[in-house]
């Protein structure tokens, strides 16, 4: 499929500010070609994950650094509302599109609304349900204000049909972070080279991220999520979130992360490696909750609730902070072969193919002035080639959490 300028003059502005949105919309990105406009507000400001983050996409026609920074959550939406819709003055496109529902999508929503442009959102109609979530807020708001939402699954369509959301706005697409994987996923050289600099085997490793405010922002629920990675029988690989290495200090918890093993954060074809190659992950990440279901590995989800309830019971579960972390990891410890073997046959509810090239379709006839149909973008199920091994089938751990 060409660059979206064919059959659509001008350009489409994408407004993002943080490592995974760049890392989703990057698909997205090469489909669009030169046509493609990223606008990066500086939500995520620490240099050393910035410089990774540009590491991870390839080159739009126009890049702009907006310098947002950091603050309250209201300042940092106030700054970045009030410089994309500056920007969005002086360089007229013919849509705006956000991913997900950081605070840089919100303001990507919000000014696109003030400067009449219409409104794409991808990654739309994920609900937790939970109003406790910042991000729950902003995807709703996201969502009523957009003019095409891409939805990756059915529940998410069911959704946004559940909140009134007209069915000629929806399109179900599939997840765009199945084509950012599958591009990024290193070869098993690339992959042997990344075990061996953290001196690591497969499957004799459990990798762990944690970042979230929920989290790492309560003193207790960090200590308690600390102690259980420590209790683990396998080495825990410790990717360290900024955001998370600041709390750990703050709240006097260094001597905690002695026993992991910690290491700066990815970039993210090694990151993919070290997961593919993990016996389990521990997460409270939302990306990585459908990067396992490609993986074909299995994730504790360390959260009070998930918007990605489609994994649940098959590549992920879902427990608080305390003792049910590590024994929710033991239950997948207990047959690591054989988990990886059963997960291996479950298909991604994310789907496969080009999402991307599905929502540069959906925005061609948006911008042309035609209806866009959930039931001509649905996405196929994912496949993904089976690693060499084979083993017999084990039976699906059992979890009583509920999303």
């Amino acid at each position: 499929m060409g660059p979206i300028d064919q059959g659509v003059p001008g350009t489409v502005t994408m407004v993002c500010g943080t490592r995974p949105e760049l890392i989703k919309l990057a698909p997205l990105i090469r489909v669009m070609g030169a046509s493609a406009t990223v606008v990066y507000t500086g939500q995520h400001y620490d240099t050393a994950m910035y410089h990774r983050i540009r590491q991870d996409i390839g080159r739009p026609g126009r890049f702009h650094e907006l310098s947002v920074g950091g603050g309250t959550r209201g300042g940092q939406l106030g700054a970045a509302v009030a410089a994309v819709d500056e920007l969005l003055a002086r360089h007229p496109t013919r849509a705006v599109i956000v991913q997900g529902d950081t605070t840089s999508a919100l303001a990507g929503a919000l000014a696109a609304n003030a400067n009449d442009v219409p409104l794409v959102h991808v990654e739309a109609g994920l609900r937790s349900f939970d109003r406790a979530m910042p991000e729950e807020h902003n995807r709703v708001a996201i969502d009523h204000l957009a003019d095409l939402c891409c939805a990756p699954t059915p529940l998410n369509h069911a959704n946004l049909v559940a909140e009134r959301v007209p069915e000629e706005r929806i399109a179900v697409t599939g997840n765009t972070v199945v084509e950012a994987l599958v591009t990024a996923l290193p070869g098993r050289d690339e992959e042997a080279v990344v075990l061996a600099a953290h001196e690591l085997e497969r499957d004799g490793y459990v990798l762990a991220t944690v970042h979230r405010p929920e989290n790492v922002d309560d003193p207790v629920s960090l200590e308690a999520i600390l102690r259980e990675l420590n209790r683990l029988p396998l080495p825990v690989v410790l990717p360290l979130h900024p955001r998370t290495a600041k709390r750990v200090e703050a709240f006097g918890l260094t001597a905690l992360l002695r026993p992991l093993k910690v290491v700066e954060p990815q970039a993210y074809p090694a990151f993919l490696a070290l997961a593919r190659c993990a016996a389990v992950v521990v997460s409270d990440s939302g990306g990585i909750q459908e990067e396992v279901s490609v993986l074909k590995r299995p994730v504790v989800v360390v959260r009070r609730s998930t918007e990605r309830p489609e994994i649940e019971g098959t590549f992920g579960t879902l427990v608080p902070p305390g003792p049910r972390v590590r024994a929710e990891v033991l239950r997948w410890l207990d047959d690591v072969a054989g988990h990886r073997e059963r997960l291996e046959h479950i298909p991604s509810p994310y789907g496969t193919g080009s999402p991307s090239a599905r929502i540069a379709a959906a925005l061609r006839r948006l911008v042309g002035g035609e209806p866009v149909h959930a039931r001509q973008l649905s996405p196929e199920r994912v496949v993904v080639p089976p690693p060499a091994s084979r083993r017999p089938v084990a039976p699906v751990p059992h979890s009583s959490s509920s999303s």
